[in-house]
């Protein structure tokens, strides 16, 4: 059980390291990315972002579970 507590940890480092780095270097817009704005209202659907991101979690944890 103790195992799973430090994978939980490092990932949420991780992720932690990851968001901070786009929030300094800006955000990464791809074709699939949509942005609507009216007035003083931005509203930012990141869909392409999210599926790649997506698959490579995907990629990484099943790497990750089955060596064990």
């Amino acid at each position: 059980m103790q195992d799973v507590g430090r994978l939980l940890l490092v990932f949420g480092v991780l992720l932690a390291v990851i968001g901070g780095g786009l929030m300094l270097f800006g955000r990464f817009h791809l074709p699939g990315d949509f942005t609507f704005r009216s007035g003083g209202v931005t509203v930012y659907v990141p869909i392409a972002t999210s599926i790649i991101l997506s698959i490579v979690l995907t990629v990484v944890l099943n790497l990750m579970f089955r060596q064990r």
